[in-house]
């Protein structure tokens, strides 16, 4: 196929058009084909309705709200304002006053392309982006960059994690032309939304960061294939639609892959194994929490020790670099180099609330009590500074952050340097902690410190005493700077992994905090009942595969943590209208529902990225309610799920290791157990030997007994659970029903969740 790289396409463009050939600029559409557009560069028709209408917009945003945008008045009002100022979504906000006419996605910015026979421009991103920003900066901002877009384009503006439907549709097209993706996404289509053109960040201008062509080149040679070679361009557009839609297209169901498919692929991703630094790879690195959860089972059913090894390496070597944030806790996006050192400094709600379980995960398997620890620190900061009052919470911080001078710098609210320790804590205490985190007078990023642990962690009671202590000065004093710019949308399905997380860690430690915070999230984000729900917190946006997925498992592990039945009732809910608007014929889920916008292509996610795929997700979630509720027909719809994904999962199961996981479930036979107590105190010691215990691959019911046989009647597990004797409370693990002597004792308890089925 021609355009296979976008290098050859560019190249290729450049050939039929003989160089940098563009339209001409004085070229005029009608009023009826076009309609009218705000006063930006490169527009020839203004619409001063559309545009007070925007200026209102404008206004209603009130004091609080900043432009961002270099262009402005004397009175700091911005020169520039596009339709992106009506909406919501802080990273669409953020290029509201740029001098692009940008639309947002919808049916105006089609049929505007359809009408005016302009390509359409699609730029996707998130607001915590950085090279987002920097494209923002060096191509958005530019009035001569606007100008041709504006005149040759129709420009649509995404923000990735609204409509996780259009990024992942246009990043596999990235990938089938480039080889890779990222951030931000540029994409050039056709008025039906073929792509023929793709790739991520461009320099502006020829020569710029050592690149030969520049995006204004760019732009330029694509216009002018787009008006003189027509025919071309569109069969390479048709093309790229075809394969997209082969992509998707569901192949035919197989077995249900074996179990020793996790064993192979466990030992498989040990191989890959970086032995000097810990995780996979080399730079950049990722935390991939996916990837530690398969270790973690395979290293609890195998005995393997050497894949313990390598999980409590990998949480220690994360723990120690400057990708957690070590004076306020947290982690940021993924680690520059290979040592873990220089992160990309945006922190994101997901990686927080998926290692804030793998390292409680890491505690449960090795006893090392320093990763519960480091999983408290991370829970702490999402409390302290991502909570919404609605108790919900925010999705992301910038890796930006404003200096001194006024200049946004990535990493500057995080760095130090001897001087600015030295006036916070003085001389003694400056010096003894640059010594513990490696801050020297030349830095490591930029002539300033990212704090780490060089030596690795303090092994004295006192000394990490001491170090806490002034962490709470330095986040004292660094409150103080202007932080990073937070995105405030609450995601449904990041949340999801939240209440996870929060549950999880309650369950482990019976910190009745923590199960208190996940319940304030999830009365926060389930619907009334006869509601549908959304993908954002207010939003108007109907939720996707993931937002159903990720908040069932989170009420799931809130179930187990509380004991509460009513989150069990709302998971079987939300599953029940999962199943009705997102089921697949052939097993599995497509992503978005049966009646949302149709694209080019509708997928059924199973690959996993930063986050986990909703199908991934979705099978645990079946596993977990079948076995709750003695219902077949769920479980059979998970080895549905199973077998429709075999042939992919069989050929390529690094790309899907969380639904590795849930097949883990699937053949190692979940533990089913009970507690039954008569006051939850004496149910404390039994409670504390399963929070301790890692034991995935489980269900956990604990009722009082005076509840027993009305919560009965919805969980079948229940029947004939009652507490033995005089202890006051009794445990049960079963399987399929069959269960263990009932014991009131925790250490037969300890003995019954020990067993193992080995691969």
């Amino acid at each position: 196929m021609r355009g296979v790289a976008w290098v050859a396409l560019v190249a290729l463009v450049g050939c039929r058009c003989g160089g940098d050939v563009v339209p001409d600029e004085e070229e005029h559409v009608t009023e009826t084909s076009a309609g009218g557009d705000p006063r930006l560069p490169g527009i020839d028709r203004v619409d001063e309705g559309l545009a007070q209408s925007l200026a209102a917009a404008f206004a209603a945003k009130g004091p609080g709200y900043e432009p961002r945008t270099e262009h402005l008045g004397a009175d700091g009002s911005p020169t520039y304002t596009n339709r992106l100022v009506r909406e919501t979504s802080p990273y669409l906000l953020q290029h509201a006053h740029n001098p692009v006419n940008w639309f947002p996605w919808g049916e105006e910015a089609f049929a505007r392309a359809r009408a005016t026979d302009r390509p359409i421009l699609l730029s996707v991103g998130y607001s915590t982006c950085h090279w987002c920003h920097v494209m923002e900066r060096e191509s958005f901002e530019d009035e001569a960059i606007a100008a041709t877009i504006n005149a040759h384009f129709v420009p649509i503006k995404v923000d990735r994690e609204e409509r996780p439907d259009v990024d992942s549709l246009y990043m596999t097209a990235v990938q089938l032309l480039t080889g890779r993706g990222g951030w931000p996404m540029t994409v050039l289509m056709t008025p039906d939304g073929e792509p023929f053109f793709a790739g991520t960040y461009f320099p502006a201008r020829d020569g710029d960061r050592g690149a030969h062509r520049g995006f204004l080149s760019i732009l330029r040679q694509l216009a002018g294939a787009y008006a003189d070679h027509r025919d071309e361009v569109l069969e390479d557009a048709t093309r790229v639609s075809r394969r997209l839609q082969e992509l998707a297209a569901p192949r035919p169901a197989g077995d249900v892959p074996p179990g020793d498919l996790v064993a192979t692929t466990a030992r498989l991703l040990m191989r890959g194994f970086d032995p000097r630094h810990a995780g996979w790879g080399r730079a950049p690195k990722f935390p991939q929490p996916s990837r530690l959860g398969l270790l973690a089972r395979f290293a609890r059913r195998s005995g393997d020790e050497e894949a313990k090894r390598q999980l409590a390496a990998t949480l220690h070597a994360m723990a120690d670099g400057g990708i957690r944030d070590h004076v306020g806790g947290g982690f940021h996006r993924y680690s520059t180099d290979a040592r873990w050192l220089v992160p990309h400094f945006e922190k994101m709600l997901y990686d927080n609330a998926q290692l804030a379980v793998a390292y409680v995960e890491g505690w449960q398997l090795t006893g090392e009590e320093r990763f519960l620890r480091i999983a408290r620190e991370t829970l702490d900061y999402l409390v302290r500074e991502m909570r919404a009052p609605s108790g919900g919470f925010y999705s992301a911080t910038d890796a930006d952050s404003p200096t001194p001078t006024g200049e946004r710098e990535e990493g500057w609210f995080f760095t130090w340097t001897p001087a600015e320790l030295e006036a916070v804590l003085g001389p003694e205490d400056a010096g003894w902690l640059s010594a513990v985190h490696g801050v020297t007078a030349g830095g490591n990023f930029e002539g300033r410190s990212i704090l780490c642990l060089p030596d690795g962690p303090l092994a004295d009671d006192a000394a990490r005493s001491r170090l806490r202590g002034l962490h709470q000065r330095l986040y004292a004093a660094r409150s103080e700077r202007p932080p990073p710019l937070r995105d405030d949308k609450v995601l449904t399905a990041w949340n999801g992994l939240v209440i996870s997380a929060f549950a999880r860690a309650a369950a482990a430690t019976g910190d009745t905090a923590y199960a208190e915070v996940a319940a304030g999230a999830a009365r926060a984000l389930v619907p009334p009942e006869g509601a549908r729900l959304g993908r954002t917190l207010g939003g108007e946006t109907a939720a996707y595969l993931e937002d159903h997925a990720f908040l069932i498992r989170g009420l799931l592990d809130l179930h187990e943590a509380t004991g509460d039945p009513d989150w069990l009732a709302a998971a079987r809910r939300i599953q029940a209208a999962q199943d009705e608007r997102f089921a697949a014929a052939e097993g599995g889920y497509w992503r978005t529902a049966d009646d949302a916008e149709s694209l080019l292509v509708r997928d059924r996610p199973l690959d996993d990225g930063a986050l986990p795929s909703g199908n991934a997700i979705a099978a645990d979630n079946l596993l977990r309610l079948a076995a709750l509720g003695d219902d077949d027909a769920l479980r059979q719809r998970a080895e549905r799920l199973f077998a429709a994904f075999a042939a992919p999962l069989s050929q390529q199961p690094m790309g899907a290791l969380r639904l590795l996981q849930s097949l883990d479930r699937l053949h190692d036979t979940q533990r089913e157990v009970v507690v039954v107590f008569r006051e939850e105190a004496a149910a404390r010691p039994l409670l504390d030997v399963l929070g301790r215990t890692f034991l995935p691959n489980r269900v956990v019911v604990a009722v009082d007994e005076a509840e027993v046989r009305s919560q009965g009647e919805s969980i079948p597990l229940l029947a004939g659970k009652a507490v033995m004797g005089d202890a006051g409370a009794t445990a049960y693990v079963c399987e399929r029903g069959r269960c263990e002597r009932p014991t009131a004792d925790p250490e037969v308890f300890a003995a019954q969740l020990a067993q193992v089925r080995a691969y």
